[in-house]
């Protein structure tokens, strides 16, 4: 037998009237929502867990609040992390206006999972209540096929607790709400920062120019010692560092740089190398009249980031001198050394050095992706204040380390403090435990007392 053919049981107009008076009724009784699809930025891909989300878009529909008597939950609790909120709510979306207003907009998104309905994690912010709620539970059947047809969907959904999501969508009162109420850490950044000053003469009689590597040897397990023939009486000895490169398993002496280049001799010194490990270097040196003597430093400067560029001006007669930097842990010139120490310069020569100022200003963006140059630690930013120079971020792939440049799109500073105990909105931890231990005294042996 077969259901009676005049009894349709739900025609397609039918069900067009109940859908019309349900969108009606929700437009009437209900209230103004944003809706924020989740999308999936980076999956554990073992276990298919979701390491990081984002929110970025969202979209205006009417919902009915179901939980008329006020919020579900248990309210208010008190946890070792401090207050928490465990409001609950239900919202009564009509099936309709989800896939006319939202379905379309975010079909093409690989990053969001499920778009012909709500999708478990999504978020919706109640502006009645200023509130951010995440859909824990989407029931779809509900009422059961009236009219052989569902009309709603109703969404069950607790109070969103920020985890390290990123919430970015334009919309001030949303991007506020979270930006308010969420785990991060904090960086303090040092922007201060000063130019070198340096100083330069010529040495008397030839000097050494600079070392020609004819083989850089091989095996060396770490930097070794460069001596040269100490200069005949009353010259002085030059002196010079050896830099080493990785070619595949081996070590060896990719350049010397001068860091003295003698002065008084008459033949070119020789170039002898100390090592424990290595073997097998070859160089020459070259000596030449009108070399620079050594680069005094007036001044080494403070926080570059890198070791600045050193301009020294043309040599009228000879070869223009070529010298590279070195800095210390906090960004100060520690020592100059030439590549080349020039020749033919019958005066001391302009010696520029690079400024560090205008690295360390400009303004970390909410939401931009900040990195660290020497760790490669990446962040997303959720607060900076420009006059305190505190950059908080959240949530980080690595770790920051102190000294290093944070770089954003339109800043960077250089690390000066960093504290990574994640800030949570009403935590009080440490005053709890101050206070309990006034309380109880656990280190006691029985803090209830002697029975």
């Amino acid at each position: 037998m077969t259901l009676n053919s005049y009894f349709l049981n739900g025609s397609n107009s039918e069900q067009k009237l109940v859908q019309d008076l349900i969108n009606e009724q929700i437009r009437m009784y209900g209230q103004d929502v944003y809706y924020m699809p989740r999308k999936f930025i980076k999956e554990n891909k073992i276990v298919k867990e979701v390491i990081l989300s984002k929110f970025d878009e969202s979209f205006v529909i009417e919902a009915y609040i179901s939980t008329v008597d006020g919020f579900g939950g248990q309210g208010d609790i008190l946890s070792k992390f401090g207050v928490r909120s465990t409001d609950e709510i239900t919202f009564v979306i009509s099936k309709e206006r989800y896939q006319n207003l939202i379905t379309p907009f975010i079909s093409d998104d690989p990053n969001i999972k499920v778009v012909g309905r709500p999708q478990e994690g999504d978020l919706i912010f109640l502006p009645l209540d200023n509130a951010l709620f995440e859909i824990k539970y989407v029931q779809t059947k509900s009422p059961f096929y009236q009219l052989n047809d569902l009309y709603i969907y109703e969404l069950r959904c607790e109070l969103y607790e920020y985890e390290d999501e990123i919430i970015d969508t334009g919309i001030d009162e949303v991007d506020k709400n979270v930006q308010d109420f969420t785990y991060m850490t904090l960086t303090m950044v040092d922007s201060l920062a000063s130019t070198a000053v340096l100083g330069v003469g010529l040495t008397q009689n030839k000097s050494v120019q600079y070392v020609d590597i004819i083989n850089g040897g091989y095996g060396y397990k770490s930097t070794p010692t460069v001596n040269f023939t100490k200069a005949p009486s009353g010259g002085i000895t030059a002196a010079a560092v050896a830099i080493l490169q990785t070619e595949g398993n081996n070590s060896t002496i990719g350049s010397i740089l001068i860091t003295n280049p003698g002065a008084g001799y008459t033949i070119a010194p020789n170039v002898d190398i100390v090592s424990s490990s290595g073997s097998g270097f070859i160089g020459t040196s070259i000596i030449s009249s009108g070399v620079l003597g050594p680069i005094r430093i007036i001044n080494g400067g403070y926080n570059y980031p890198t070791p600045p560029n050193i301009s020294i001006s043309t040599s009228p007669t000879g070869q223009t001198a070529q010298a590279v930097a070195v800095l210390n842990t906090v960004g100060i010139v520690t020592s100059i050394r030439f590549v080349n120490a020039g020749a033919g310069y019958t005066m001391p020569p302009s010696i520029q050095i690079q400024s560090p100022v205008g690295i360390y200003t400009g303004n970390y963006l909410y939401n931009e992706i900040v990195r660290g140059v020497s760790t490669g630690t990446s962040a997303y930013v959720k607060d900076w204040d420009y006059d305190t120079r505190i950059l908080k971020v959240s949530p980080i792939d690595g770790n920051y380390a102190l000294g290093e440049i944070v770089v954003g799109a339109g800043a960077s500073y250089r690390v000066f403090s960093i504290n990574d105990e994640p800030s949570v909105a009403y935590a009080d931890n440490d005053n709890i435990q101050e206070e309990a231990d006034m309380i109880l005294d656990f280190d006691e042996k029985n803090p209830f007392g002697d029975f």
